[in-house]
């Protein structure tokens, strides 16, 4: 099994940044890929970015291109998701998630074996 905390998260006024830490433990090896998941109230979960690890090839929403940065340490276990030019519409939980497969569809999250507990984002107008 992996386990996955996230943590990083709270409350930013629009135009700021927050950096997000998903601390992975547990059999780590046996993934290939991470992505970051959000979910609003009311809304379905909603993919903002995923790196896989041959490679280090990384994917993003276009809401959140140009803007959000996923970054791996790999001495740490740990994946980061910089938040830049935040917005009122990126407040959500953000989930981090873990995959052993392929990389055929990273941006569903049927994709994920693994998931944190989520981390609070709320970005203030």
């Amino acid at each position: 099994q992996v386990q996955l905390v996230e943590s990083g998260g709270g409350l930013v006024q629009a135009g700021g940044s927050l950096r997000l830490s998903c601390a992975a433990s547990g059999r780590t090896w046996i993934t290939r890929a991470m992505g970051w998941f959000r979910q609003a109230p009311g809304k379905e979960r909603e993919f903002v970015a995923a790196m896989r690890w041959s490679g280090g090839v990384t994917y993003y929403a276009d809401s959140v291109k140009g803007r959000f940065t996923i970054s791996r340490d790999n001495a740490k276990n740990t994946v980061y998701l910089q938040m830049n030019s935040l917005k009122p519409e990126d407040t959500a939980v953000y989930y981090c998630a873990a995959s052993r497969g392929s990389w055929a569809t990273p941006d569903r999250p049927y994709q994920y074996d693994y998931w944190g507990q989520g981390t609070q984002v709320t970005v203030s107008s």
